[in-house]
């Protein structure tokens, strides 16, 4: 035996696996029975209590009696919004309630399967971040612009926004600017994580770019009953814009994810991905301080985005909101009576705490929202990042056809200029649906209504 056979017994990393190892050397080195030796170490698997007392067994057994459960026996509280969603998303996120580390969580009504937690899952820990809790494309983030021009230039003036979006941003996995964007997040640390250092170049040159999966760039009207700030009440054009820290973003949480899988080789095969990194651990600094440079990053993405349309059109910005998703922040919560920090983890959720702005958008063909959080404690101050897809993407592109999908762009006033199959607005929720089983989250200042969409092609593997 070794120490593959050990794990398979649910034998966790640390000193319970040194302490079987050693039992296993001893067991060996008397001359012991080798046929027996397989049944010898199972039995002290499943009744350690038993071997406390034995000379040879004992130190194994109190090491496995001392040694945290894989799942806690019960769960932190939760609770979700929304009715019927989909049984695994649902199922992943009781999972991950049972991690010893987990203090509390939250499913969104946008939620659907995910690796390690659900899209739409948020989940508060104790001292500990979980990579894939974040997300593969960490900081992930929305941004709207409404600008100056008329209504009527979205018709009269089209060609003058395709050339805009065309110029001034790119799509698709590997997409970059020949001629380089500058930012002052290029004069960051990138050297907290080597991670980060080796992929600094790469950062360089997809800044200001737009990926693939999920991601887009919209023109549209953005319609506000009340004033929102400065902004008074009426209808404008804007610009809306979803994507995150690209290939950098992805190789920090393939790296850090496998870290903390080694780490806790102890965790069943359903919770694999939830492996955390202790926040008091090198790896776990090395991976916080990489995440917080990802949503500087994504954020420098978007600002370049808006910049470079805002400019190219002549327009000026009436009113600039934005905000992350795929993000781990340290908060205040009070959980079961007491006050502490946690860790929360929002995959696919939008920060929606008291007086807090964000942006929730539907699919190419249906509105968006610019939200208000109320702070509800039960969601930890959290709600949806969008409508959520009802469908995979193969069973997408299985399913539909453009000819069909082209008329409902039509009827819907839609122009789009590229986009894959798997992205169409069929393939998501209602979401009107999702915004009435969030009502007590959020509050609507206004909607925005897409007319010229931009992906990338059909084709292009996702980043989200």
């Amino acid at each position: 035996m070794n120490s593959q056979d050990l794990i398979r017994l649910g034998v966790p990393h640390g000193e319970a696996m040194r302490r079987g190892i050693d039992f296993i050397s001893r067991y060996i080195f008397k001359g012991l029975p080798k046929e027996r030796l397989a049944a010898e170490v199972e039995a002290v698997v499943q009744a350690p209590a038993q071997f406390t007392g034995d000379s040879l067994r004992g130190a194994f057994a109190e090491a496995l009696l001392r040694a945290p459960a894989p799942l806690r026996p019960d769960s932190a509280p939760w609770r979700q919004w929304g009715d019927n969603l989909e049984p695994d998303a649902v199922s992943q996120l009781a999972r991950a309630c049972r991690l010893p580390i987990a203090a509390a969580g939250a499913l969104m009504p946008d939620a659907h399967l995910g690796y390690g937690l659900p899209i739409g899952g948020v989940l508060a820990t104790l001292d500990a971040v979980i990579p894939y809790a974040v997300g593969v494309d960490i900081a992930c983030r929305m941004k709207l612009s409404v600008i100056d021009w008329p209504l009527r230039e979205l018709d009269r003036r089209r060609d003058r926004l395709i050339r805009a979006i065309e110029d001034e941003t790119r799509f698709g996995m590997g997409a970059k600017f020949k001629e380089r964007r500058q930012h002052a997040v290029l004069d960051a640390d990138w050297n907290v994580s080597p991670v980060t250092r080796q992929n600094r170049d790469r950062a360089w040159a997809q800044l200001g770019t737009s990926g693939s999966g999920n991601h887009f760039v919209e023109f549209g009207v953005f319609t506000n009953p009340e004033p929102v700030g400065d902004l008074p009440a009426g209808e404008y054009v804007a610009l809306l814009s979803h994507s995150g820290s690209r290939g950098t973003g992805a190789a920090v949480c393939s790296h850090y994810s496998r870290l903390a899988m080694d780490q806790h080789p102890e965790l069943p095969k359903e919770v694999k991905h939830l492996a955390w990194l202790g926040l008091d651990s090198e790896a776990g600094q090395e991976y916080w301080a990489a995440m917080e440079l990802m949503g500087q990053y994504a954020a420098a993405n978007h600002a370049l985005i808006h910049h470079h349309m805002v400019q190219h059109l002549g327009a000026t910005v009436l009113l600039d909101v934005e905000n992350h998703h795929n993000f781990a922040w340290k908060e205040e919560h009070t959980i079961a009576g007491t006050k502490r920090e946690v860790v929360v983890h929002r995959k696919g959720a939008t920060p929606a705490g008291q007086g807090v702005l964000g942006i929730i958008p539907g699919s190419m063909a249906s509105p968006g929202y610019l939200v208000r959080g109320k702070g509800c404690a039960d969601s930890l101050n959290s709600a949806s990042h969008g409508a959520g897809r009802v469908m995979s993407r193969t069973k997408a592109l299985a399913t539909f056809e453009w000819e069909k999908v082209n008329r409902v762009l039509k009827d819907r006033n839609v122009h789009l200029l590229s986009a894959g199959l798997d992205e169409v607005p069929m393939v998501y929720k209602d979401i009107h649906t999702v915004m009435e089983a969030q009502r007590d989250l959020v509050d609507t200042l206004g909607q925005f209504d897409p007319r010229l969409v931009k992906m990338a092609p059909s084709g292009e593997r996702p980043e989200d």
